[in-house]
């Protein structure tokens, strides 16, 4: 039970008398009344005025003469005539447009129900579809309440024998309609009301004496004893979904809610109570503020006492009277256009406005309410950003009362509405830490801290030395329920020498980096460190070798290596009790690697070596590297064992052939290192013959300079001549080397017997006995060609002769021609033939088979277009030279003409490919025609 004297009293309404509408456009009820004097003047209602109600948009009222009122919102008063003498009873549905009435026709007891069609008009008046005799029997009785259900299903009608009838079925019509008594009693029946839950249709009947609800929906109509209190007239009301639609009996003592089934809370507000009303979340109560009789009430209802009545407000919810004030003869409580008009005997109409809820907020702040507000504002359905406002003021008055405890709580309240910053400025005194730790967990449970919001809060924890709640908040059980940066969190821990708790996010949130940064940096826990990178995905073990492993190198060479070995050639996250063994591994690039072995050759070269083995298509840094490494552990060994070791491991990966397409590199690591075996192994295999020449040349190594030269001179003849240069120039006497080199220089011809004698020349030890042979054998061999040159000569001569005399024969003598056979087919010559000059005789239709032109024989064609060729390139060789002369004159860059005809091939020299090789001498008059006829054929082409 709630006392209601301890409930602070507010004032939520404002109150006004409604005034009459100012010509035809009428304000609505409650309007601020305007200027002149047509407004001035109140409403009044017609006298007589027995029963109200309110619904769909107007107040209905039935007096004493049997007519009904409508006031609509316009305030313009109709009504119309409904019963012959009064009208007792009201009930406008709010979901249709029906309105249920009682009253009488005829003198004595006799009520009559009818059923109003308001949208139907009959002769101007509304549509009456139905009229019935509302008593059940035979007796008289009065009518003491109606109630009709929203569905049109149900219709109720108390008496103050203590019986109550159900209309069921269709109450707008006769025929689907059947009453029925419900309830008999001993008491009057003061009040009805349906309750629709579900399914499920409720009665709640209410004497003077007690409660009890039925189920109307179903058979037998099971009835419950709620209370064996009871009220009187007009003091029960249906509550709204926010009571849950708790049935109200407003007896003197106390107010009671009652469910169907069992009695609710009660309030102890006293007062003899006159009107119970439930209006938008309040209860609304007329009482006499004197104690009177229930029962003279219910008989005393028509008097005109002029008792002063007070009209309470309540809010049930928020436990406060929102309203409260004093009228005189108060008749009714309507509820309609969103307010609450009180209608008294004097017929003027009170509007009761409630203010906007930004008001009573205000109203409630300057009193300090902050608690009522709240309340106020969560029932008024009030936005979360109102309400959050409401927090802050509250937590701001908290704070300023030195109440901090209190203050953070509200300040919590308004998480994801108030800038965290307000609230961590108010906190950051060292007193106030654990307050401000409270605020910053919340924000994290929410997910609405950012990184610096997690900094002060690991802070927090760490200055107040809170392990606990230190673990508490890093260790969640899976991903979703982080509510932090844990990047942030690691680095105040790590900074703040948590180092365990940095590992644990570390490792459970997969941030490598940190991880290792920690156990590396910090803890300096190496073996560990591998151990980690190892247990990663291909990817991030990778980069994460890449960045710490000359660290690792540093302090464990051995493990270090063992896991590079893996991650570059099948590579497996070792995951205690899982993965597949049998997939495929990834590898990484190995080359990328080396870097890490700076300070660690013994390392370096276990790893070249096993990427040489294992994997022979490794990147040709490997090789570079292991091929640097031999020739340096070469070139700085000193036991001559082991120093030819190296040297055969040296050469066998130069000749492994890895270095082709990177000679230069591994040329000029051998020089380098001077690696003479590798420099002359490179030189060979890039055909560097000269370099080996200069090579044993430098080094005096005559044998091998001759070796070279009968190795390499088929390939490369200009060794012999630089042979010969360099025996040439030695002071030492080299008679049996420039012997072997002359030797090879006249069987292959390769200089003129000239330049030989003078490149001797230079050599004082070089005597005629050591050329003797070489220039006897050279001018006996001229001495052939001379002859051979003159015999041919003599033939040319004695052929042109001959041709000569063949000419003049032709032109002064006639030729027989006596050929029997065509020289084309060998066959017996039939006319028609052609005959030539030249003796060849031809079938016509050989020749014109053969023939490329009606003027040449086939047969000698070849030989005169050579000829004629010939005689052309001599021709055009003149004229070329005649040409190259004038330009060479003329042009003001001499250089590019000459470079122009060198472009054209003018100045190549050329050989003829059919001749033998014993006739490539220059002295030759045949081999020199001909090499010119050929030139200028091919630039004639």
């Amino acid at each position: 039970m709630a006392a209601y004297l301890q409930w602070r009293r507010f004032v939520f309404f404002d109150k006004e008398l409604v005034k009459e509408p100012q010509g035809n456009d009428g304000a609505a009820p409650g309007a601020a009344p305007a200027s002149g004097t047509a407004a001035s003047k109140f409403l009044c209602l017609p006298p007589g005025i027995t029963v109200c109600d309110s619904g769909r948009g107007s107040l209905v009222f039935g007096d004493m003469e049997g007519q009904i009122w409508f006031l609509p919102r316009s305030l313009q008063l109709t009504g119309f005539q409904a019963y012959k003498l009064r009208v007792t009873h009201l009930y406008q549905l709010k979901q249709h447009n029906i309105l249920a009435s009682v009253g009488e026709d005829e003198e004595g007891i006799n009520p009559l129900v009818k059923i109003w069609n308001l949208e139907k008009r009959d002769g101007g008046n509304p549509l009456c579809t139905r009229i019935f005799p509302a008593i059940p029997g035979t007796e008289p009785t009065v009518v003491s309440c109606l109630t009709v259900h929203e569905n049109l299903n149900f219709m109720a009608i108390g008496f103050t024998d203590g019986s109550v009838t159900l209309n069921k079925g269709d109450i707008t019509r006769d025929r689907h309609s059947k009453t029925q008594i419900l309830h008999k009693g001993n008491y009057p029946v003061t009040g009805l009301a349906f309750r629709q839950a579900g399914k499920t249709t409720h009665l709640f009947v209410v004497t003077t004496e007690n409660v009890q609800s039925y189920i109307v929906s179903g058979k037998d109509y099971p009835r419950v004893e709620l209370d064996t209190h009871g009220c009187g007239l007009r003091c029960s009301a249906l509550s709204d979904p926010s009571q849950d639609l708790q049935f109200i009996v407003a007896g003197d003592e106390c107010v009671y809610l009652y469910q169907p089934d069992e009695r609710g809370p009660c309030f102890a507000f006293e007062g003899h109570k006159l009107i119970a009303h439930w209006f938008r979340g309040y209860l609304v109560i007329v009482c006499r503020d004197r104690k009177v009789s229930p029962k003279s009430e219910f008989t005393s209802r028509d008097s005109q006492s002029s008792d002063k009545q007070i009209l309470n407000i309540y809010d049930l919810c928020n436990k406060f009277i929102a309203y409260s004030a004093v009228f005189e003869d108060v008749v009714d409580v309507l509820a309609e256009w969103g307010s609450l008009y009180v209608l008294t005997r004097d017929g003027r109409v009170h509007a009761l406005q409630e203010k906007d809820t930004q008001t009573k907020l205000e109203m409630l702040f300057k009193k300090n309410l902050f608690e009522m507000a709240i309340n106020l504002a969560k029932s008024q359905h009030l936005d979360s950003d109102g309400l959050a406002q409401i927090f802050m003021q509250y937590g701001d008055h908290l704070y300023s009362k030195g109440n901090h405890d209190g203050a953070v709580q509200q300040y919590i309240r308004t998480i994801g509405k108030l800038e965290p910053s307000y609230v961590i400025r108010k906190f950051l005194d060292a007193q106030r830490i654990h307050n401000l730790t409270a605020y910053l967990q919340t924000l994290h449970r929410q997910s609405l801290a950012n990184a610096d919001h997690t900094t002060l809060l690991l802070n927090c924890y760490t200055k107040l030395k809170d392990s606990s709640k230190l673990e508490e908040f890093i260790k969640t059980k899976s991903e979703s329920e982080v509510h932090f940066d844990v990047e942030t969190a690691i680095k105040v821990l790590r900074q703040a020498g948590y180092y365990s708790h940095a590992l644990y996010l570390a490792e459970n949130h997969a941030h490598h980096e940190w991880y290792l940064k920690i156990q590396l940096e910090d803890i300096k826990n190496y073996q560990e460190a591998l151990q980690y990178i190892g247990k990663l995905p291909f990817e991030q073990a990778e980069s994460n070798m890449k960045r710490y492993g000359k660290i690792l190198m540093h302090h464990i060479p051995e493990q270090t290596t063992q896991l590079l070995k893996g991650l570059c050639t099948d590579y497996r996250p070792s995951l205690e009790g899982r993965g597949d063994r049998e997939a495929p591994g990834c590898r990484a690039n190995s080359e990328e690697f080396i870097p890490i072995f700076a300070n660690n050759p013994r390392e370096l070269k276990a790893f070249l070596e096993h990427m040489s083995e294992v994997q022979p298509d490794s990147p040709q840094g490997i090789y570079d590297t292991l091929l640097e490494l031999r020739l340096q552990n070469w070139a700085h060994e000193k036991d001559p064992q082991v120093k030819e070791k190296l040297h055969a491991e040296a050469i066998s990966l130069l000749k492994s052939g890895r270095f082709c397409n990177v000679f230069d590199k591994a040329l000029v690591l051998c020089q380098m290192h001077d690696f003479q075996d590798g420099v002359l192994y490179l030189y060979e295999q890039g055909k560097l013959f000269q370099q080996i020449m200069h090579y044993h040349m430098q080094h005096e190594q005559y044998r091998q300079v001759i070796a070279v030269c009968e190795r390499h001179g088929e390939q490369e003849p200009s060794l012999w001549e630089q042979a010969l240069s360099y025996f040439a120039r030695k002071e030492e006497d080299c008679k049996e080397y420039v012997a072997a080199v002359l030797k090879h220089i006249e069987n292959k011809n390769l200089m003129p017997p000239l330049l030989v004698v003078q490149t001797l020349a230079h050599n004082s030890t070089a005597t005629l006995s050591v050329i003797r042979d070489y220039l006897v054998q050279k001018l006996q061999k001229q001495s052939q060609q001379i002859a051979q040159d003159e015999l041919r000569v003599r033939r040319y001569r004695e052929e042109t002769t001959r041709i000569r005399q063949e000419i003049q024969e032709l032109k002064a003598s006639p030729k027989i021609f006596q050929k029997t056979k065509c020289s084309i087919c060998n066959s017996a010559l039939e006319l028609p033939s052609v005959h030539f000059l030249c003796g060849h005789s031809f079938h016509q239709h050989c020749f014109e088979s053969y023939s490329e032109s009606d003027a040449d024989c086939p047969t000698c064609l070849p030989e005169n277009r050579k000829v004629m060729d010939m005689i052309r390139a001599q021709e055009q060789k003149r004229d070329l030279h005649d040409q190259f002369q004038h330009q060479l004159k003329c042009s003001n860059d001499s250089f590019s003409v000459i470079a122009d005809y060198f472009g054209r091939g003018v100045f190549n020299k050329l050989t003829l490919l059919t001749d033998p090789p014993t006739a490539r001498l220059t002295t030759s008059l045949e081999a020199g025609l001909q090499r010119d006829l050929l030139m200028h054929s091919r630039r004639g082409t």
